[in-house]
């Protein structure tokens, strides 16, 4: 059997994140010794439908924050499961890890767990046929690299600050390259830093990487984001904005969707004016992209939201999705969005994220690869944005070691490929 790529081996530990909060990280190893490592990343703006994220509850540890249970059950319950198992028979894998679980949400095993293990398992077939991981999965079509949604000013629960709208985007989608794209993404973040130091705004940083300064306005975050691509050479045809509301934040779980609360700015609007806001938006700012801009419960209402502007916008459903096909298909036949986030660990095995950005793709939906907030250094999003063709990635601000990996694994890939590579709408 040293012919094939037998799983010998799972282990797992517990590393931090880009937040100091433990996480999962694991290695599979085949029989032949090659070996493949995965690492996962933890939201702090999180879908009440994502899978389970198993933590310890010991609060004398991380404050219950710890995942020594997940970790060790990859060793005494996932490998006798696995082990046997051909590594690049992903589905077979990923199978038995959910038959394992038995849970209709991971909450025995944890999505951080079963993910890590599923990611680590692709990793090493991909050693074993000594091929990088973005054609393993995607094959030689895999040629096409995503255009960076860059997360350059944070609000929301991303930031201990007064802006409301959780992400503030720009999206150089004029770029002929992903390394021009990089490049101008770069430069614009750098000019913002020295336009709000000039105004006499914050320039710390909040968890993805964007500024945190307290604003008049959210409008003020927009108009900052205009003038810093002007002011960096560009305009506003090159590069655009998107936004993540994260409007889930802003509505109670227990309530009756009938109004949204706004707390920084104490302010209540109900869904129609919520739409509105948006629309007035679209209206003044070059707009490409809305992310979760109703609660995730409310399909109705996104309904609404997508014949308003989902001819001229990408709707953006992260939590109203959360990497689930039975969550998608409800949304493709009730008209709701237009665009889906892709974020491996609200579903938590490869096999079952494969299969939602398949649906969305065969259904005419757009596929936004996606970090978290709190990030690890594994680049599994990076290979997947492009074995799977999606044409954009969300890695936060090109700042920040755990963004930038993504971001940089990214120029490798196009190196690699050379003048193979293709990037947004160009050669």
């Amino acid at each position: 059997m040293a012919n094939i790529p037998q799983i010998l081996h799972c282990r797992g530990c517990e590393i931090l994140d880009s937040r100091g909060n433990p996480t999962v990280h694991a290695t599979v190893t085949l029989r032949d010794g090659t070996q493949g490592c995965a690492s996962v990343p933890s939201g702090a703006s999180t879908g009440i439908y994502e899978a389970h994220e198993r933590r310890d509850g010991d609060k004398k540890r991380y404050g219950g924050k710890g995942v020594l249970k997940a970790a060790a059950d990859i060793e005494r319950r996932i490998e006798p499961s696995l082990a046997g198992l051909r590594a690049d028979d992903q589905k077979a894998v990923d199978n038995a890890l959910c038959r394992l679980d038995g849970t209709h949400d991971k909450h025995d095993l944890g999505a951080n767990a079963m993910l890590a293990v599923s990611l680590a398992t692709a990793k090493a077939a991909a050693a074993y046929y000594r091929i990088p991981l973005y054609q393993y999965l995607g094959g030689k079509r895999a040629t096409r690299l995503p255009i960076p949604m860059m997360n350059v000013l944070n609000g929301g629960a991303h930031a201990s600050n007064n802006v409301e709208i959780q992400e503030f985007m720009i999206v150089p989608v004029g770029a002929e390259s992903f390394a021009e794209a990089l490049r101008m993404g770069a430069e614009i973040y750098h000019t913002l830093g020295r336009i709000l130091k000039k105004h006499g705004f914050s320039t710390a940083v909040g968890d993805e990487g964007g500024f945190a300064p307290n604003l008049h306005s959210d409008e003020e975050a927009m108009d900052l984001l205009c003038e810093a691509i002007r002011v960096a050479g560009y305009t506003t045809d090159q590069v655009k904005l998107a936004l993540d509301a994260a409007a889930s934040e802003w509505m109670p779980e227990d309530s009756d969707l009938g109004t949204y609360h706004l707390p920084k700015r104490n302010e209540k609007m109900s869904p129609e004016q919520l739409i509105s806001y948006w629309t007035s938006l679209a209206d003044r700012y070059p707009l490409l992209s809305l992310e979760d801009g109703l609660d995730q419960r409310d399909f109705d209402h996104w309904h609404t939201l997508t014949e308003r502007l989902g001819g001229r916008m990408m709707l953006v459903g992260d939590d109203l999705f959360v990497t689930n096909t039975e969550r998608l298909r409800e949304g493709i036949s009730r008209g709701a969005g237009n665009t889906i986030l892709i974020k491996p660990n609200q579903i938590g095995t490869l096999s079952e994220t494969l299969a939602v950005i398949e649906l969305a793709q065969s259904a005419g939906y757009g596929t936004i690869l996606s970090h978290r907030s709190g990030e690890t250094e594994d680049t599994t999003i990076a290979d997947l944005a492009v074995a799977t063709g999606s044409r954009f990635i969300k890695s936060g601000a090109p700042c920040r070691s755990e963004r930038v990996a993504k971001y940089n694994r990214l120029l490798a890939i196009e190196a690699e490929l050379g003048e193979n590579a293709l990037f947004g709408n160009h050669k």
